[in-house]
């Protein structure tokens, strides 16, 4: 329940800090007082939109702050799951800066309007003339019955088990849409593995085939350039070898008598080894290097091979191509088992399904199982209300599909004469008719559900007499169950609050204010008195007054 709400900056409104109690509680004020002003002050923590249009003073900042005492809304889960403190008695709050920047705060925590909604709207049902739209909402229309069905366990697991079908049935849509697309073109993939494979690529092959093919290219002219080295180390005649083989003979003959002869004799020896082995294998590679027309024609062919397969996949080298190979293989496979994924996604999602028709079947009992109690209850109270020949049915009937709220689609009927048969209620109801069936309908609410906080923004509007202390007993009779905020100019109405307050304008040299005053029971009768006779209080209206207040206590 609200304990408390403060305002500050907001429109006419200066300051206000009031405090609210169970039961009913009940605001009056002459029009344009600034009673819509306070509700639109309390929409801010609701998540509503604001500017700084709203700000009384344009250099200071607006605040909204509501403490609500939440202990009994099954909120824990709420908080937890969006990190917040949990805290029995809570506050949210708004703010809107001269800058026109926004902030929300939930027991002075930072969190985003949405969030700051998503909580608010729990804990405050505001009811003004256009929520009666509502009765025309599916979603709206099922939550009222399944408060009375009892079907919050079903619910639940129905939640869980719609959320699992549609997370399913997307996957299932994707495979087999991808399937599909891929099927048409598996006999492509194939023909390109199958192309892949018979070239049987290997790891650094390329660069092993064209070292090959540049030494078979110019076989000639290598093995003439080695033929050419080999006779000038040890050819016939006047050679390297010989030659070094002469000089190392000369530099034995000095060796004795000469400084560092044996060094220098050791040095041709070692260059002669060297030389000779050099020569050796100039002599052995030449030998090897013979002209292979048809092994080059081989490796050409391997390499356009290889090239046409790099150029066709679009890849760089041939270990790309190999990698390309084994995704196209990775994908035929993918095609080739995708009908065994399809069929295991089907029969699972039969499963949900089955589970989802069960479930919703037994929510379609629940709720069919109360439409005759709901249908003669709201009769009677719309009976009570000032029309005697009102009729209002409920018609459950089955959608073609899952929705989030089962298989069931309901339809509100009503009418409000004998002649005329039930029809659409947002169609055929006058705005009067649909608030009072609204009244009736969250009236019945009250003992069924543990309800938010409802502000009633002159849900008696277009009533008067035996039928205005009518509403007047039944916000009573809410207000024994629940917090109700009723905002009224119907004396039977406001004397049947347990705390009423007073909203008027206050001029402060050149400025207007809205205030909000909390009526000691003297000024009660006062301003009930005033609600029945007017601006000119008469003696009548003061015993008038104290009669409707003595008979609501009663």
């Amino acid at each position: 329940m609200l304990l408390k709400l403060l305002v500050q900056n907001y429109a006419l409104i200066r300051e206000l800090d009031i405090e609210l109690e169970n039961g009913l509680t009940i605001i009056t004020g002459e029009t344009g007082a600034g009673k819509s002003i306070l509700l639109g002050a309390l929409s801010l923590i609701l998540g509503a939109r604001a500017d700084t249009t709203v700000l009384l003073d344009k250099s200071e900042k607006c605040i909204v702050e509501g403490t609500f005492r939440i202990e009994e809304y099954d909120l824990l889960d709420f908080f937890n799951s969006n990190e917040l403190d949990y805290e029995s008695v809570t506050t949210l709050r708004r703010e809107i800066n001269p800058a026109g920047k926004s902030r929300a705060f939930i027991n002075d925590t930072p969190v985003t309007v949405n969030l700051l909604k998503d909580l608010g709207e729990r804990l405050i049902d505001i009811h003004s003339q256009h929520q009666t739209l509502m009765l025309n909402d599916n979603t709206f229309q099922l939550n009222l019955i399944d408060s009375f069905a009892g079907t919050a366990k079903l619910k639940s697991e129905y939640k869980i088990l719609y959320s699992s079908y549609l997370k399913l049935k997307k996957e299932y849509t994707g495979v087999k849409e991808n399937a599909d697309k891929n099927k048409a073109d598996l006999e492509y993939y194939r023909f390109q593995l199958n192309q892949l494979e018979e070239a049987k690529l290997k790891t650094g092959e390329q660069e092993e085939l064209e070292t090959e093919q540049e030494l078979l290219g110019h076989s000639e002219e290598i093995k003439l350039a080695l033929s050419g080295s080999s006779n000038l180390f040890s050819g016939e005649g006047i050679s390297i070898l010989s030659m070094l083989r002469e000089i190392k003979m000369n530099i034995i003959k000095i060796r004795s008598f000469l400084p560092d002869g044996e060094a220098l004799l050791s040095r041709t020896e070692s260059s002669l080894i060297e030389l000779d082995d050099l020569a050796g294998e100039i002599d052995n590679l030449a030998a090897s290097i013979e002209a292979d027309p048809q092994r080059l024609l081989l490796v050409n062919n391997r390499l356009d091979t290889i090239y046409t397969l790099i150029q066709k996949h679009r890849v760089n080298s041939l270990n790309e191509l190999i990698i390309k190979q084994e995704e196209i293989l990775n994908l035929v496979n993918s095609i080739v088992s995708s009908d065994e994924r399809l069929f295991g996604l089907e029969k699972s999602l039969a499963n949900e399904v089955n589970s989802l028709k069960i479930t919703s079947r037994k929510m379609s009992e629940k709720r069919i199982s109360v439409l005759p109690e709901i249908e003669e209850k709201i009769t009677d109270l719309l009976k009570q209300l000032g029309m005697p020949n009102a009729r209002f049915r409920v018609s459950l009937s089955q959608t073609t599909d899952f929705t989030p709220g089962g298989i069931d689609q309901v339809d509100f009927l009503f009418s409000a004469n004998k002649q005329i048969a039930p029809e659409n209620l947002a169609r055929i109801a006058s705005g009067g008719e649909l608030s009072r069936v609204m009244l009736s309908l969250k009236s019945l609410l009250t003992k069924n559900n543990n309800l938010p906080t409802i502000i009633f923004d002159e849900i008696d509007s277009g009533v008067s007499g035996e039928v205005a202390d009518k509403v007047g007993r039944i916000l009573s009779g809410m207000g024994k169950y629940m917090q109700v905020v009723n905002i009224t100019h119907l004396p039977q109405v406001a004397s049947r609050g347990t705390k009423h307050y007073h909203v008027y304008k206050d001029d402060v040299d050149d400025s207007t204010f809205t205030r909000v005053k909390l009526l000691s029971p003297e000024e009660r009768i006062l301003e009930v008195a005033r609600l029945l006779s007017g601006s000119e209080v008469t003696e009548t209206a003061m015993k008038n007054a104290r009669e409707l207040l003595k008979a609501a206590i009663n």
